[in-house]
């Protein structure tokens, strides 16, 4: 397992998880703006790892497999902080979208590794938008808890509505993608019986 710079950001990234948590849960105001924060610079790493690694050919498999786990993590995690501290149909609702969406193609992209078809369902642009809405909106949702309330939460609940249909979108798009290697898996053989002469 090889450790460097944009591997060191993700595993930052999965160390302030529970310093998000612990600060959402402080008696303190302006704890969910200091979440908010927290969340950003997450948010940051995630661009600067990957950038990191590009930029300075430093991409490694661990790093590949670590990036997308912690994102996904952080997003989890924060959207159930959310959750509990708003119980609203609306917020849990497009939660339960992420959250699901991110599962079922977690586990798609595990079984398409072991066909050998893990590139039909890569990284797409749309992904990235995706991600970059789930981010912002969830920011502001932090933020909101605390200052300018109703126009955070509402701008941060609308973001989070335009994440939860880019959610379902990129989620067709890979499904679609692995649809023909669906069909083209063999049917599992069976046994004929064999009968003494």
């Amino acid at each position: 397992m090889e450790l460097n710079l944009p591997t060191y950001l993700t595993l930052l990234r999965i160390v302030l998880i529970p310093v998000l948590v612990a600060l959402f849960y402080l008696p303190w105001p302006g704890a969910h703006a200091a979440c908010g924060l927290v969340f950003m610079v997450a948010g940051f790493t995630d661009w600067l790892d990957g950038y990191l690694a590009r930029k300075l050919g430093l991409a490694t498999r661990f790093g590949a497999f670590l990036d997308p786990v912690a994102d996904k993590l952080m997003v989890a995690v924060t959207l159930v902080l959310i959750v509990q501290a708003d119980p609203s149909p609306f917020v849990a609702i497009a939660a339960a979208i992420i959250v699901g969406r991110e599962i079922t193609i977690a586990s798609l992209r595990e079984w398409m590794a072991e066909i050998g078809q893990r590139k039909k369902v890569e990284v797409s642009q749309l992904g990235k938008w995706k991600t970059m809405a789930q981010m912002v909106s969830i920011t502001l949702l932090l933020f909101g808890m605390d200052i300018w309330r109703e126009t955070l939460q509402g701008f941060g609940q609308f973001l989070l509505s335009i994440s939860a249909l880019l959610t379902l979108w990129s989620m067709i798009v890979y499904l679609r993608a692995a649809l023909p290697s669906f069909a083209d898996q063999p049917k599992p053989s069976v046994d004929k019986p064999v009968l003494d002469p």
